[in-house]
């Protein structure tokens, strides 16, 4: 089938989301802390990476937030924090750790391609695997937060490093040999028995991704490539000890908008 439109894949990952949310949250939140700012599954944590840097006092919009961990870890430096997701339940479990922890992360449900604030909103944008990965339309998701930054504003998001669609999802010894080509831009895709997309993530490689950067007059400051540590055993999904020592898995972009 032809690549999902942004319609489509919005759907889609809206529905994967709200029924995934739970099991995600389930194996993966003692990880990612209830006031936590873990970057990726190499474990690289924003209290020792300061990628944001000083954040109190500052206005800032975590995007696609999931269950706002990483907005609880802002909010808890100093930072006047709102949050948006694509998935409802995803921001009930936010509620939960509302209620469990006694804290109150402003939340609502959106679309990354079309965010619900006003222009020159917020000083600061981060997204830990949030949302980007799985938009249809890269240009013009990062327009929009250009668009609600502050002349500026830094913007600083996490992805799968687009090495990583080359092999196949294997985080033992079959997952070192590349079965694909690098510039084969066919999303990853699931479907139901009626044909309809019920998943989707978008690949695009190192170029595409600058290239979606400066189409949407952004700068890129600095791209980072997390890498594995010593001691980390944790499997997530594909990314593992053992791939990690041979190729990154994530690449974190830091632009300014203009």
């Amino acid at each position: 089938m032809t690549t999902p439109d942004s319609l489509i894949s919005s759907k889609a990952n809206r529905g994967y989301w709200d029924s995934a949310a739970d099991d995600y949250q389930a194996e993966h939140g003692s990880f990612l802390r209830d006031d936590g700012f873990i970057w990726g599954p190499e474990g690289l944590d924003e209290s020792s990476a300061s990628l944001l840097g000083e954040v109190r006092g500052l206005s800032v919009l975590e995007v696609g937030c999931g269950a706002g961990q990483c907005g609880r870890y802002l909010t808890a430096q100093g930072a006047s924090v709102a949050a948006f997701d694509v998935s409802h339940r995803q921001l009930q479990h936010s509620r939960r750790i509302d209620l469990d922890s006694g804290t109150s992360l402003p939340v609502v449900q959106a679309d990354a391609e079309k965010i619900p604030f006003l222009d020159d909103s917020f000083d600061l944008a981060c997204s830990a695997f949030g949302a980007l990965p799985f938009v249809a339309d890269a240009t013009n998701t990062l327009r929009e937060v250009s668009r609600v930054l502050k002349p500026g504003g830094q913007f600083v998001f996490a992805v799968s490093h687009p090495m990583r669609w080359a092999f196949p999802d294997d985080p033992g010894p079959g997952g070192l040999t590349s079965d694909r080509s690098y510039f084969d831009r066919t999303p990853y895709l699931e479907q139901n028995e009626a044909g309809e997309v019920t998943y989707v993530e978008h690949h695009r490689t190192m170029g595409d991704w600058i290239k979606a950067i400066t189409r949407a007059g952004l700068r890129l400051d600095e791209l980072v490539e997390p890498e594995w540590p010593d001691g980390h055993d944790r499997i997530w999904g594909g990314w593992s000890p053992l791939r990690g020592r041979h190729f990154p898995g994530t690449a974190i972009f830091r632009v300014t908008s203009p």
